[in-house]
Order: C-alpha cells, then sequence, then structure tokens
C-alpha cells in the first residue's frame, strides 16, 4: 500500500520528490528497506498501515540514520511502541543536511507527525509602539504589522509582558497612554493624572520640553541603557535638592527606586546586544523549554512551552527538535543575534546554517560555560526545572501513582498515607530534618515537620536520621496517631538500617520501608530502589507513574529540608549596615546610599548591580552582599 504525498509548495526547489518503498501491509521487510536506503542526506517519513504520518526525520546518512530503528537492542520502549506501527517508510533525498532540516520542519509543520516533538505556537509578538508624530506622543501596546510611523519595541513574549511594561511607563516617566481622539478632545485631566500615572498633556499641564525629556528617559529605558539613565536621574535629583525642589527632587528619588526594583528583577543588566536563551529540562513524564528574550541588554521576559515528547529525547535532542520549529515553522518571529542555550545539540551547526539561510545573517547558536551571560542560563534553567515539575504534579493523576505505586511494592492495599525523610545542613553547621507527607490526593502540607537535629556529630546524617525517625514516630506512638503505610527514606540501605532499627526500637512491624539511592550520575529515573526484605533492587520503568510519584515525594522532601536549613542558619547569622564592613568608608556607604535610594535599596541590590557604584570593586561588592546577606553563597549537603 503506497501513497505519495505531495511536498509543500514552500520547499526547496532543488530537493527530489519522495520514493516510497512498497510494504506488505502487515510486516516491513527491513532487510529490503535498508538495502534501497541511500547514504545521502535527506528525510525519512515512517507511516502505518493507513498511511498515516507517525515520524518524520533528517538524517546526515540515510542508512545510517534509518538502520539504528531496528537494531535489537538499546531502544527505549517509545521508540520501539514507534518501530512496531512502523508499514512503510518514504525518504527523499536532499543535497545537504541543512536543505534537508527546511524539509523535515515544512513536513512535521504540515502532517503534526505523533511522535514527533511538537511546538504549538503560531502566534505574532507583540510590540511597544511610540508614535513619532504629535507634540506629546503616545506609548502604546501593537501586534501586526508595522506600517505605522514611529518606533516598535520587541518583541515581547506576551501581551502581559508589554501591558506590565506600559504600565512601569505611566508609573515611572507618566507618559500618556490614551487614543488620539480620546487625546485631542480632553477639556480637562483625566484619572490617569489624579493618580500620578500621567502628566495631563492633553490639556498642557507639562511643557512639551518637560515631556520630551520624560520620553527619551522611557526610550533610554526600553533601550537598555539603563545604567546612563540612572545617572542622569542622580544628577538631576542633587540639582534639584541643591535648589531646595525638594517635591521634585523627591519625584526623582521615586524614579530611581522604581527602575533598580526592575532592574533586580531582570537579574542580569549591564549587558548589550540581543538574545534569546534556551533552557532545557526533560524527566520521566514531560520536557519543558523556558525562553528567555533579551533585548538591548534587557530581560524583556519569558515564555515557557512543554513540547509533546512522544519518543524519549535528552536535553540536547530536545532543543535539536525545538529551535527549528521555533524559528522556522512559526511566523511572526523576530531573529536576535545570538542563541544561548541550556544544552548544544549535535546539529548546532546544521540548525545555524539554517538560520542564515532563512535570515540571510549568521546567528551564533552557544552554550556559553563562563562570563555575565552564563546567568541569563542559570535563570532560564532554573524556571525550566521548576516549570516542569510543577507541570508534571498537576499533570497527572495521584490516585493513578499510588495504585502504580501500591502494584510496584506489592502491598495487599492501596497506601493511604507515604512519609519521606531528608536531611540536610552546611557542611555539619545547622542540620535539618525534613518530613513530608503524601496520601492518594497529593502533598498534605499541613501535615510537614521539620527537626531541628541536636547533639550529633557533624555530618553524620545516620544519627541525623536516627534521631529524627524516633521523636517522629515516637511520638506518634505515643499520642495514638495515625502512622504511615510507607516510609521512604532517601537514601540506600544505610539509612534504611537506620530507619529499620528505630521502627524496630518502637515495636512498629506494620510499616513498608523503601529506599531510594540516588544514581552513580544523579540522574532523574536512575535511582536504585530499595524494598525491605529484597536482595535484589527493584526496577521500575523510567515512564513508571509509581516512580515519578517516589521522583515527586522524594524531591519535596529535599526542597523542604533545604527550606528550614537555610531558615535556621540563617536566624542564627548577624544581619549588620554598611558601617562594619571592610573597605566601606563614609564616601562609599554615601555612594551606596545615593545610588539606591537607602539602606534598603543596598540590601535589595544583586553582586551585578553594586559593582555599578563607582569605586565599589567585584571583590568589595561579594564582600558586601555576603555581609547584608549571611549565607548567600552556600555549600550544601543532602543526604
Amino acid at each position: 500500500m503506497t501513497v505519495n504525498h505531495s511536498l509543500p509548495s514552500d520547499l526547496p526547489d532543488n530537493v527530489t520528490e519522495p520514493m516510497s518503498l512498497d510494504q506488505a501491509p502487515q510486516r516491513l521487510d527491513v532487510t529490503s528497506l535498508l538495502a534501497n536506503m541511500p547514504r545521502k542526506p535527506g528525510v525519512y517519513q515512517m507511516l502505518d498501515q493507513a498511511d498515516q504520518i507517525l515520524y518524520v526525520g533528517k538524517a546526515a546518512d540515510l542508512k545510517s540514520r534509518v538502520s539504528s530503528y531496528f537494531r535489537n537492542t538499546g531502544l527505549s520502549p517509545k521508540t520501539q511502541s514507534l518501530v512496531k506501527r512502523i508499514a512503510r517508510v518514504q525518504f527523499t533525498v536532499t543535497n545537504s543536511e541543512t536543505e534537508a532540516l527546511l524539509l523535515e520542519q515544512n513536513l512535521i509543520k504540515k502532517y503534526r507527525p505523533q511522535y514527533n516533538i511538537l511546538l504549538r505556537d503560531d502566534k505574532s509578538y507583540p510590540y511597544i509602539y511610540l508614535s513619532t508624530v504629535e507634540d506629546y506622543p503616545a506609548i502604546r501596546f501593537h501586534r501586526g504589522p508595522q506600517r505605522r510611523k514611529g518606533r516598535y519595541f520587541g518583541p515581547f513574549p506576551s501581551s502581559s509582558a508589554v501591558r506590565d511594561s506600559l504600565q512601569l511607563m505611566q508609573k515611572v516617566f507618566r507618559l500618556r497612554t490614551c487614543e488620539d481622539s480620546v487625546f485631542n478632545n480632553r477639556s480637562r485631566p483625566c484619572l490617569q493624572y489624579q493618580i500620578k500615572r500621567c502628566t495631563a498633556p492633553c490639556v498642557e499641564y507639562i511643557s512639551t520640553e518637560d515631556y520630551d525629556r520624560d520620553l527619551q528617559h522611557a526610550v533610554m529605558f526600553l533601550e537598555g541603557r539603563n545604567r546612563t539613565l540612572m545617572e542622569e536621574l542622580q544628577q538631576d535629583m542633587e540639582k534639584a535638592s541643591a535648589s531646595l525642589a525638594f517635591e521634585q527632587a523627591a519625584s526623582y528619588r521615586d524614579q530611581i527606586i522604581s527602575l533598580q526594583k526592575v532592574q533586580e528583577q531582570q537579574y542580569v543588566d549591564g549587558q548589550t546586544g540581543d538574545a534569546d536563551v534556551f533552557a532545557a529540562d526533560v524527566r520521566p513524564g514531560g520536557g519543558c523549554v523556558h525562553v528567555l528574550y533579551v533585548r538591548q541588554g534587557r530581560i524583556l521576559g519569558s515564555r515557557t512551552y512543554y513540547p509533546q515528547l512522544s519518543v524519549e529525547a535528552t536535553e540536547p535532542e530536545l532543543l535539536s527538535a525545538f529551535l527549528p520549529q521555533f524559528y522556522l515553522s512559526t511566523s511572526g518571529r523576530e531573529y536576535p543575534r545570538e542563541v544561548l542555550l541550556s544544552h548544544l545539540p549535535e546539529d548546532a551547526d546544521v540548525i545555524a546554517d539554517a538560520l542564515q539561510e532563512q535570515v540571510g545573517r549568521r546567528i551564533s547558536l552557544s552554550c556559553p560555560q563562563r562570563g555575565d551571560k552564563t546567568q541569563w542560563l542559570k535563570l532560564a534553567l532554573t524556571n525550566a526545572q521548576e516549570n516542569l515539575a510543577a507541570y508534571l504534579a498537576g499533570k497527572d493523576n495521584m490516585l493513578q501513582r499510588f495504585v502504580a505505586l501500591q502494584e510496584a511494592m506489592g502491598l495487599d492495599e492501596l497506601p493511604q498515607r507515604v512519609e519521606c525523610f531528608d536531611i540536610s545542613h552546611s557542611f555539619g553547621e545547622a542540620t535539618v530534618a525534613s518530613c513530608v507527607v503524601f496520601n492518594p490526593q497529593g502533598a498534605a502540607k499541613s501535615a510537614y515537620r521539620r527537626f531541628n537535629i541536636e547533639g550529633v556529630e557533624a555530618g553524620d546524617d545516620y544519627a541525623a536520621m536516627h534521631q529524627a525517625l524516633s521523636r517522629r514516630y515516637g511520638r506518634l506512638t505515643k499520642e495514638g496517631e495515625r502512622l504511615p503505610d510507607v516510609l521512604l527514606v532517601d537514601g540506600g540501605k544505610g539509612q534504611m538500617t537506620q530507619a529499620r532499627e528505630v521502627l524496630a526500637e518502637l515495636g512498629i512491624e506494620s510499616m513498608q520501608l523503601l529506599g531510594v539511592a540516588k544514581g552513580p550520575t544523579r540522574k532523574p529515573g536512575l535511582e536504585t530502589l530499595w524494598l525491605e526484605g529484597e536482595n535484589a533492587p527493584l526496577v521500575l520503568d523510567r515512564a513508571s507513574p509509581a516512580l515519578h510519584l517516589i521522583q515527586q515525594i522524594r524531591d519535596e522532601a529535599h526542597r523542604f529540608a533545604i527550606t528550614g536549613h537555610r531558615a535556621r542558619r540563617d536566624k542564627a547569622r548577624r544581619v549588620s549596615t554598611l558601617e562594619d564592613i571592610a573597605g566601606v568608608g563614609p564616601k562609599r556607604r554615601q555612594a551606596l546610599y545615593r545610588h539606591f535610594g537607602g539602606i534598603q535599596g543596598v540590601r535589595h541590590a544583586s553582586i551585578a548591580e553594586l559593582c555599578k557604584v563607582d569605586g565599589i570593586s567585584q571583590q568589595l561588592a561579594q564582600d558586601i552582599y555576603d555581609h547584608l546577606h549571611p549565607g548567600g553563597v552556600e555549600t550544601q549537603h543532602d543526604s
């Protein structure tokens, strides 16, 4: 059964028509397929018996790539599922791997194959529009063709990001956002003037010169020239104060404080240029890509994607499939000069070549390991990890996970209560044990407990676990409270031994123990599970809902322990003012207070922001930050 799918009209002219290999409806003749497969770059399509496209892929060597699907070992369960459904394979030879990538993206966009990583994002992106023809220009939201005279700033990742920026423009620079029809027919100021969000240019409460100055400040902010803007505002504040115009000086001070808060939220400031920052995270059950949009050195916003992962993929493989669809298969996309990646795909050069062919200029794809740009990557990766954890927790049915756990552990009844313990400390300092509780409805946070560990040798995790378990279950036994059905211990056989000793001392026999030891690479899905009474580890598939539940509970115990440890450690340390910091004399204190508007502004500043003050070196900024944030640079240990 053969169907020759026609190619989209926008494919490269020199791409050949697809060649189909006839196969029997019930069985794929792999030997014949591979014998006729060329060793050339191209695109292959895998179809089922109903001639529906299951998967589209590209390859520098078609024969080598397609043959990898039919090897006897090393295939993931989901890839095996794909192979079982293949009834026919057709391929298209191209002149280069770059052409293959472009063709692959057109076919994916047209057919939306079930087993491909799919990105659904066909929106045009919003901008901030600044008109330039009026005496009092307006600043507004814009989406669509850029046809009007004026300047466009963006693109922004979402309409909410534009509106947040517009609200900031009104609050800090008090620019008008009203339509011209409203502006031209006002006889008195509107509510925006009353709440100090506009200077009422409609009734000429502000001169065109002063309005233009506010407008230029707003443009400087949108262009990322924040340092120059802050210096200008500081000079204006000092001039106003010297001339006894204290109300005007206070207005400049408020602008400085508001802009400082924005810089803190943006995490990295002072860079130049445009970049899109991509961070990927893949866990059993799904994957996530978080994108930061940086323009003129300023983070405009971010967006999180959860691509359909039908075939198991690593982070580099996810980005390899995601980036071409993001840039080549969607409309209204603006291309930055640089693309920063948390993981570098093997075909990064091919993607860069395809982007160059599409855009007409070179776009750099890199994975920086040092420098200020790594902070953007760190921020994006943190967001990807946090968003994916929340997404998976809400996506999967908790009851189904508990049923899977019951089956995996061979329990007679569905467990109604699972508790997990973890230990956290910094080289033995402020040791804290956490206890989290889960039931078939999810996390029972009201039942969470923390234990401050005392009287044990620093770093002795076994003794700390013994003390926490003794205090927890000694009290529950004494008060006749409900005990958990399953006790999950984050650790291997050693921690399980401690748990069993405590339960034996308390005469508790009904509790089932399960130990979770991290794998050699500490990668999720490679944990070793130890079920009490078994000599061999419990092996669960990486896609098992039971394993996902165990990982979720273990990670929550880890988070709860670290949070408690930090709070206990920081409480014991003193937070003082600038006078106690070596190297910060009266002149530097005055410069810091003037730049940040007071001690609270200094305390909220990042190290990068502190370095912007005259006389503050990188090392001194680090000393100031560490002094005002005890434990800001942390060394953590978890069992």
